[in-house]
């Protein structure tokens, strides 16, 4: 725990400029491992029963007619 809290001190110690940078890269670094983990998820079929549910209620709905 101690190696967050010298990464919280490092992240609160940077200037606005420096700040938004970090920001930025760390949305992407983040938003790489959540698609990651996701698509690791589905392979291992971890999400199958979402998604039966999912096309469970698709089937019930009532369809209109173009």
């Amino acid at each position: 725990m101690a190696d967050v809290k010298s990464l919280e001190q490092a992240v609160e110690a940077l200037d606005p400029s420096a700040l938004a940078e970090f920001s930025r890269w760390f949305a992407a670094f983040d938003s790489a491992a959540w698609d990651q983990r996701l698509e690791a998820d589905a392979a291992a079929g971890k999400l199958d029963a979402l998604l039966e549910e999912a096309e469970d209620d698709y089937r019930t709905l009532p369809h209109r007619q173009l």
